[in-house]
């Protein structure tokens, strides 16, 4: 509620009425002029109240009245009177209701109770009142309001004493609040400018407004009171104490600052009053020291008086605070005083307020800045500036070195407990810093012994002070230990916190000033003002050299983690700052210094010694004491956290690490994280020490050059305690980050720091030099870090970065080379990965400069750099193969730059590479470089680390040939695009193009490439490449040769595969022979594979085949180049000498290609239509022919196909020889010629070796003798026309010498299943099958051909003997089949040499013989060259020996032959009997038949009854033959061959007994069935009637009588040796012959009866008869056997028994 309200107007009247009722009952006894006044005063408020609407102003107007009474009741002196009318006075000022004068009233009466010492709190109380709420009071009665409060100040009354002070104090300043109130009212009003003032008039105020003439007199009289003089205004003043009046003119000076500044009056005072007044008062402190006796100061000022010197100094504070523009001069003495204070010589508690003002100054940036371009850019001016941080470092340095600044480390006195002094007490002894961490250990500095504590004085950048504030202390307090240092402590970073703040926000706004100013005038040079720049590099080279000495030695002795991260920031804001400012030795010194503390203590590091022995050598001089850089010493009580070893080339002991160096290495990353952009040069010496710190934690870098903590294994003498190892992420993470950081630097930054690492990791590199001992890795992983985080700009850098670490890469040292490549290759693939502006496809300069490196790393000879680069490769691949474009020359020449010595592992990435290049990227290359994956992969099949890489590379040259076919009609386009490019080009420089397969188009170059490479691996060493190699070349000319142009053949063939064969054949021919031990490991070789020479042969096999193939299917392409025949006749003889050479499986594998090349094997057809077409236009036969007939693939454009060919021919081109004989005509040729290759080869082939055998002469093997007489009747197909009896010779000496050839007894096991199986081997069969075709080709050909039949029959009867006498093979032991040692366990056992089993042989051609004679026996030629006879000739022999045979089966078969071929031979035989061309043919049938039914052979012992008796069948069968085919004719049959025949008869119905019969055997054995055949025919011809001659007739009538008689003479024999023998059994011979001599009579007499009597001759019945005696004398006979056929012999004799008849006369009745 206002106090001018309404009910607060009434209150207040009713309060006035009530005082005064109260007052006129107080006086109404001892006082009545009081209670007169009071009644009176009562009717005059009513008055006033009644008759005023504006009360207030009434009350005010009247106020003298009003106060009266109450002025009077003071007067009394009643101590409750006084206090009542006071208590009214206060509510009629607290309402304003008190005029001037009445208020001049109050004063005096008030100074009357202060006089009487009369309720001084209430005056106080009431003059307070009475001020403050109006400004009624002025001059002489302010002055006199305010003496009456300093008296009161003086009383004894400690109560009342300080209530004045308080209200001296308020009154001073609500004078001073006055002036400002009316400066206010007035501040738009212009003033007259007020006339100069002289200095002489001091009292001259004419020109101030009343409220600051108050305030004038006031602050004049405060100087002349505290300067011991009278007062001028405040008159009456008793007594006055300097504390007090210092008090008074500071708060003035503090609060009222405006005043002075804006009127000169008041700076007048200040400048002649206030400044001088001060500098007085110091005199006896600086005059005094420490120490020295009083005498010779005055006696006033003898010493230092504690309570006016601090007040001093707070004046001297404010004094330069508020008004140091006014006061430069006065100033610099201030400040030059308070530097003197800090000495050492000085009190303590002198020095200790002298720093709290140092730092209240500190705590003022502007006002140090101020300083500096007054003072110390002034020449002839003191250097105040630097004299200030000087002093404050020597001040530190000297409370570490006097021995009474501190107390003493050993003694332990709690901080001062008097005062508000010190927060806190000390609670350690000197050692506490050093005592386990558990205890919360005092904050403190040590150094050197001397243990100072820190405290905690105030607040970061405010100056609060405890010794400045002790207003109520007299005595100097005693200060507490570390108090001074912990507030010079606070001072120095208050004071680098406040100049690095101030100058940074200058220059950031500098920056954008700039910036702005670059955007509005984009033409114009931005020129800064100069002079505060020059400010600010003064202010930092003024004070960085003490700053850095007080830092250091502080960082040194610091035990406490916040005091030293506070010490560190300083160091680190003014390193910045230097940085920012250009100025490069102090920041190369702070930043020194933080390196150094990070190290341990002593750790020699070149870099750092080197910098800072320019800066200790300076000595700074402050005020003649020298202050020296203080090294950081050892002994510092610090928790160690990590023990490592030094970097040094030489191994050393090892090091120790203290939390104090991990938190200033934090603050070296950081200085280098934040501050990067400045640090230039100095980046060296951060990086050192950075890399020393690394290694000594034994961090080691990871992927990406990231360090991660190393395993505890690599350093052994690192260790590391559990609180470094959680920071340890922490500093991995910020080193990290640091270096990302360097994306934010510009290019000339960047280059620093790049440059520092690559000097540092040359320096690793000298030291890695001859020693194993881990590198320091530390450059290479952030040279790393720093170019992944810069791609955007990767231009700039990379190459000094790429070229430092190629050099890297080479060093021998394997872990620093390995990480030179991981960087390198790291920064590469991120180069390429990364989304350049514009993008690397359209930038190619940019890409070929990021995989430039890569290809130089092929140069390094490394192994493990090798891979690292493969590596890289494949992940390129894997991720960036389709934009490579450009690029892929060097990443293919880098895939293919490998070399045998390089070891498996690599090329076996490289492969990698090479794979996935082939399997994905080749549509995205440049078809430019598809010959460069041919070569790179060709490479790779050559290489012989490792065989199954140069396999599958083969196997990619297969692919690629695949691709080209797919995308030939592009590539071929890109391809001659480029041509023409190229063409261009070479043409402008004058040149030819040079480039392999010249003159052929691009593409078919391409494939020429492709081909040549295929044939440099076919002649490998390696057998299975050689194979594989050669399928590939030739399967890729197969299926794609179709895409050549016609030209480009002719290389093929000649330069491609004619030279690869040539080269297989002198590799084959000069192999080694020597046996090769079982490959590596277990891998065991084939015994077919166990030379080097058996391998080549296998590649000599598959080129042929491989040539041969395309001649069969590309012969219509090839035969339209012109030199087609000779080509043919290169390959013929390729294959002659593939045939001819000395190992059957080549040998065998060239007759296959001449097989195929004769296209026995016949390709398929282009088309039947094709066929159909030819027939139906009736061309002759002879064009269409298995050689016209084009290979698979497309029919070529060339207007080849057969329908348009033909269409040519039978168009009207007609003068033209007509092309169907021509090709006719060359084909002759070729065929003759494949005839004459046919015949050397198998003349070659079987001709016998000569000579003695050696051992290792070469045989041909069965399968290629079978192979070349395969051949033959294919060929002979060809050239059956002009075939001559002269070709047919040389065909039956191949075919003969063929058959001759043994086999090795190895082979014989499984060529011959076995020696009783009766088949023929495949040659054999294949001999026959070509005399068949010849036969047939005869039988359909003209007659003239038909005198080769003899030949034949000549040829197959030659094979015929064989069943009986193998053939010989020079002179060439064989042993029977049956008796040769084969057994497949003995595998390497030597080979014997086996003639085969010929009888199949044999006696098949035996068949055809027979099958052949039936066919021609009337043939002129086959008469006129006796074939009947040869046959009959060659037959004698197995005939003749029969049972001797090698086979049985044979002399059957000769039996049948001849008799098949006698019933067709006979009848021709008889029919030319004239002639005389069979002449010689009888005898030799005479012989035939005498020695096979007469054999010297006997029959085997095994032989069973059933065998024999077939045996004897054939016998019978002959007999009959006899009896049929030629006794019949006799009369057509020379003389004497009937006579043989007769004679054989006769032979075999008597001899035929085989002497050595059991007797078991003995009825069956004797041939009776044969003797009787013989018997019966011979009897039949003998006795027949038809005997021609008489001679026949003798001859069989002797051949009955010799039997009859033999018989007779047998019989008596045995009859005598009967007797003689007696009971002895006769020899067992004598009793067989006795047992065929009765059956041979039995016969006889059956014979006898069967014939017609007249045919028998008169003796021949006499000598039958004759016998019948004989008969019966042997039945006394004791053997069974012999009565058995006795009684067999005389039953038929019963005949005889008849009567006698008439004597008959010569045979006639």
């Amino acid at each position: 509620m206002s106090t001018s309200s309404p009910e607060a107007v009434k209150k207040l009247l009713e309060n006035m009425q009530t005082d005064l009722r109260s007052l006129s009952m107080e006086c109404k006894k001892k006082f009545p002029p009081v209670k007169e006044a009071a009644e009176s005063g009562i009717v005059k408020i009513k008055t006033i109240a009644a008759r005023n609407t504006d009360i207030l102003a009434a009350l005010k107007e009247n106020s003298s009245e009003v106060v009266q009474p109450f002025l009077m009741g003071c007067g009394t002196k009643e101590p409750k009177i006084t206090q009542l009318c006071l208590a009214a006075i206060q509510r009629l000022m607290s309402h304003e209701v008190v005029s001037e004068a009445a208020a001049g009233n109050i004063i005096n009466m008030l100074w009357q109770l202060m006089e009487n010492g009369l309720e001084e709190l209430k005056l106080l109380q009431t003059v307070l009142v009475l001020l403050t709420t109006n400004t009624v009071v002025h001059d002489e009665v302010l002055s006199k309001a305010i003496v009456l409060c300093f008296r009161l100040h003086f009383t004894k009354d400690n109560i009342t004493n300080n209530t004045a002070a308080a209200t001296v104090r308020q009154v001073v300043t609500v004078v001073f609040e006055r002036m400002v109130a009316e400066d206010e009212r007035f501040k738009g009003i212009v003033e007259q400018p007020p006339p100069v003032q002289g200095n002489t008039n001091r009292r001259s105020v004419s020109t101030l407004r009343p409220s600051a003439k108050d305030a004038y007199m006031l602050f004049q009289d405060l100087c002349q009171l505290v300067n011991a003089d009278a007062p001028y205004w405040l008159v009456g003043m008793t007594e006055m104490t300097r504390t007090f009046g210092l008090e008074l003119l500071e708060s003035v000076l503090n609060d009222f600052p405006g005043v002075f500044l804006q009127h000169q009056e008041f700076s007048f005072l200040l400048k002649e009053r206030v400044c001088p007044l001060v500098i007085k008062l110091f005199s006896p402190n600086i005059k005094f020291r420490q120490g020295t006796g009083s005498a010779a100061a005055p006696a006033p000022v003898e010493k230092p008086y504690f309570p006016i010197c601090m007040r001093l100094l707070r004046v001297v504070s404010v004094l330069i605070k508020h008004f140091y523009s006014l006061l430069v001069t006065e100033c610099e003495i201030f400040l030059s005083l308070l530097v003197k204070f800090l000495d050492g010589e000085k009190p303590q508690w002198l020095r200790a307020v002298a720093v709290e003002s140092v730092h209240r100054l500190c705590v003022q940036p502007h006002l140090l800045c101020s300083f500096c371009q007054s003072y110390d850019m002034k020449q002839h001016s003191t250097k105040v500036f630097r004299d200030i941080v000087n002093a404050l470092g020597s001040f530190i340095q000297s409370l570490f070195i006097v021995p009474n600044a501190g107390s003493a480390a050993a003694v332990n006195c709690p901080a001062g407990g008097s005062g508000s002094g010190a927060q806190g007490t000390v609670q350690g002894g000197p050692g506490a810093g050093g005592v386990s961490s558990t205890l919360t250990t005092q904050a403190a500095f040590e150094y050197r012994g001397t243990w100072i504590p820190l405290m905690n004085v105030s607040v970061q950048g405010s100056a609060k002070a405890t010794y400045l504030e002790m207003l109520d202390k007299v005595e100097p307090p005693s200060i507490p230990e570390g108090y001074a240092m912990s507030v010079a402590f606070s001072a120095l970073l208050d004071l680098v916190r406040g100049i690095t703040t101030m100058i940074e926000r200058e220059l950031t706004m500098e920056e954008e000033a700039a910036a702005e100013f670059r955007e509005t005038h984009p033409d114009q040079e931005w020129r800064p003002q100069p002079g505060s720049h020059l400010v600010w590099e003064e202010m930092v080279n003024a004070s960085w050299c003490g700053l850095l000495a007080a830092l250091s030695l502080l960082l040194d002795a610091s035990t406490d983690e916040t005091a030293t991260e506070n010490i560190l920031k300083a160091e680190l804001t003014m390193a910045s700052l230097c940085g920012r400012l250009g100025l490069v030795t102090p920041r190369d010194a702070f930043i020194t210094a933080i390196c150094k503390a990070s190290l341990p203590p002593h750790y020699a590091l070149t870099v750092l010694s080197t910098s800072t022995t320019s800066l200790s050598s300076k000595a700074y001089s402050i005020q003649g004491q020298s202050v020296q850089i203080i090294s950081p010493s050892s002994e510092s009580h610090q928790q160690v956290v990590a023990v490592g070893q030094p970097l040094t080339a030489q191994p050393q002991g090892t090091v120790v690490l203290t939390a104090k160096n991990i938190q200033c290495m934090r603050t070296l990353l950081n200085l280098a994280h934040c501050h990067g952009a400045v640090l230039g040069t100095s980046w060296q010496l951060v990086l050192a020490t950075l890399q020393h710190l690394v290694w000594i934690l034994g961090l080691k870098p990871g992927a990406g050059g990231a360090l991660k903590p190393g395993r505890a294994v690599e350093g052994p003498s690192t260790v590391l305690t559990t609180a470094v190892m959680t920071d340890l992420p922490v500093i991995s993470n910020i080193l990290s980050r640091l270096f990302e950081s360097s994306q934010y630097l510009d290019d000339v930054s960047l280059h620093h720091l790049i440059n520092a690492l690559c000097s540092l990791s040359l320096e690793a590199m000298e030291m890695a030099y001859g020693n194993n001992k881990e590198p320091s890795l530390f450059a290479v992983a952030k040279l790393l870090e720093t170019g992944l985080v810069n791609m955007d700009r990767i231009e700039v850098l990379w190459r000094p970065l790429t070229g430092h670490l190629l050099e890297v890469c080479q060093h021998p040292n394997s872990r620093m080379r390995e990480w030179g490549a991981e960087a390198l290759t790291a920064l590469i693939k991120a180069g390429l990965a990364y989304k350049h502006d514009p993008p690397l496809t359209q930038n190619q300069r940019l890409q070929l400069l990021l995989l430039n490196p890569l290809k130089e790393l092929s140069n390094v000879l490394h192994a493990d750099i090798r891979q690292k680069q493969l590596e890289c490769v494949l992940q390129i691949l894997q991720s960036q193969g389709d934009g490579l474009g450009p690029g892929w020359p060097l990443v293919l020449g880098v895939i293919g730059a490998i070399r045998n010595d390089q070891g498996e592992s690599l090329i076996r990435t490289a492969f990698q590479c090479l794979q996935l290049v082939v399997t994905d990227f080749l549509p995205t290359m440049p078809c430019t470089c598809l010959q460069i994956v041919v070569d790179v992969a060709g490479s790779f099949g050559l290489q012989n680390q490792e065989l199954n890489i140069s396999l599958t590379s083969i196997g990619l040259l297969w692919n690629i040939s695949d691709y080209f076919f797919q995308r030939g009609e592009a590539i071929i386009q890109e391809l001659e695009r480029e041509e023409v490019a190229l063409q261009k080009q070479a043409q402008e420089k004058g040149e030819t193009l040079n480039r392999p397969f010249h003159p052929a188009p691009p593409f078919d170059c391409l494939w020429l490439c492709l081909y040549a490479k295929l044939g440099e691996l076919c002649v490998d060493p390696r057998p299975a490449v050689r194979k594989s190699a050669g399928q590939t070349l030739f399967s890729t000319i197969a299926a794609h040769g179709t895409l050549l142009q016609q030209p480009t053949w002719h290389v093929v063939v000649w330069k491609v595969l004619f030279h690869l064969l040539d080269c297989v054949r002198t590799s084959s021919t000069t192999a080694d022979k020597e046996k090769i031990e079982s490959g590596g490991g277990n891998i065991l070789i084939h015994h077919s594979r166990d030379t080097a020479e058996k391998q080549w042969a296998e590649t000599w096999v598959l080129t042929l085949a491989g040539v041969a193939r395309i001649f069969n299917t590309r012969r219509y392409l090839l035969q339209q180049l012109g030199d087609f025949f000779e080509a043919w006749e290169v390959l013929l003889n390729h294959i002659q000498s593939a045939a001819l050479s000395k190992n059957n499986e080549v040998s065998l594998a060239a007759l296959k290609s001449f097989q195929e090349i004769l296209q026995i094997v016949t390709p398929v057809k282009d088309s039947d239509k094709a066929g159909d077409a030819l027939a139906a236009m009736g061309v002759p036969p002879v064009f269409i022919d298995p050689l016209s007939a084009s290979g698979p693939g497309r029919p070529l454009v060339r207007s080849d196909s057969l329908v348009e060919r033909l269409t040519r021919y039978n168009g009207a081109e007609l003068q033209a020889p007509p092309p169907g004989e021509e090709s006719a005509l060359e084909d002759l040729t070729l065929w003759w010629s494949a005839w004459n290759t046919w015949y050397r080869t198998g003349t070659e082939s079987t001709r016998p070796p000569s000579g003695p055998m050696e051992k290792l002469s070469f045989i041909p093997s069965q399968p290629f003798l079978t192979a070349l007489v395969q051949i033959f009747p294919a060929l002979y197909q060809h050239i059956k026309a002009n075939f001559s009896m002269e070709d047919l010779k040389k065909l039956g000496v191949i075919l003969h010498g063929a058959v001759s050839v043994p086999i090795s007894s190895d082979a014989s096991p499984f060529i011959l299943p076995s020696y009783t199986e009766a088949t023929l081997t495949s040659l054999q069969e294949a001999v026959l099958i070509a005399l068949d075709v010849l036969q047939k080709a005869i039988c359909v050909g003209p007659e003239n051909l038909q005198v080769m039949y003899p030949a034949i029959f000549e040829q197959l009867l030659l094979f015929v003997e064989f069943s009986c006498k193998p053939p010989q093979y020079g002179r060439m032991e064989t042993k029977h089949v049956a008796n040769a040692k084969y057994n497949q366990i003995q595998l390497f056992a030597p080979a014997e040499w086996v003639a085969l089993n010929y009888v199949p042989f044999a006696e098949r051609s035996l068949e055809v013989v027979v099958d052949l004679y039936q066919k021609t026996a009337c043939h002129k030629a086959v008469i006129s060259e006796k074939v009947l006879q040869n046959i009959i000739k060659t037959l004698r022999t197995p005939l003749g020996l029969k049972y001797a045979c090698p086979s049985e089966s044979t002399w059957k078969l000769a039996v049948s032959s001849l008799l098949k071929v006698l019933s067709i031979g006979l009848p021709v035989a008889r029919q030319h009997a004239s002639s005389g061309k069979f002449d010689t043919m009888w005898p030799e049938l005479a012989n035939a038949f005498e020695d096979f039914l007469f054999t010297k052979s006997t029959p085997p012992d095994n032989l069973s009854i059933q065998e024999f008796q077939k045996t004897e069948a054939i016998d019978v069968e002959v007999v009959q033959l006899i009896s049929t085919e030629i006794l019949p004719f006799a009369n057509f049959i020379p003389k004497d061959f009937v006579g043989q025949i007769m004679t054989m008869l006769n032979k075999g119905s008597i001899h035929s007994q085989a002497p050595s019969f059991t007797e078991a055997e003995i009825d069956v054995r004797m041939r009776e069935e044969f003797s009787k055949v013989c018997f019966e025919t011979l009897l039949q011809f003998s006795f027949s009637n038809k005997v021609s001659t008489p001679q026949e007739g003798y001859i069989s009538r002797m051949a009955l009588s010799v039997l009859l008689k033999r018989s007779q003479d047998v019989l008596r024999r045995y009859v005598e040796d009967e007797r003689l023998s007696g009971r002895c059994p006769l020899p067992r011979q004598q009793v067989t012959e006795i047992i065929f001599v009765l059956k041979a009579i039995s016969t006889l007499m059956d014979s006898l009866k069967k014939t017609q009597p007249e045919n028998v001759d008169g003796n021949t019945w006499a000598q039958v008869i004759a016998l019948y005696p004989t008969l019966v004398e042997c039945v006394t006979c004791s053997s069974s056997e012999v009565s058995s056929a006795l009684r067999e012999a005389l039953g038929p004799f019963k005949d005889f028994m008849q009567p006698p008849v008439s004597k008959v006369q010569n045979g006639e009745s």
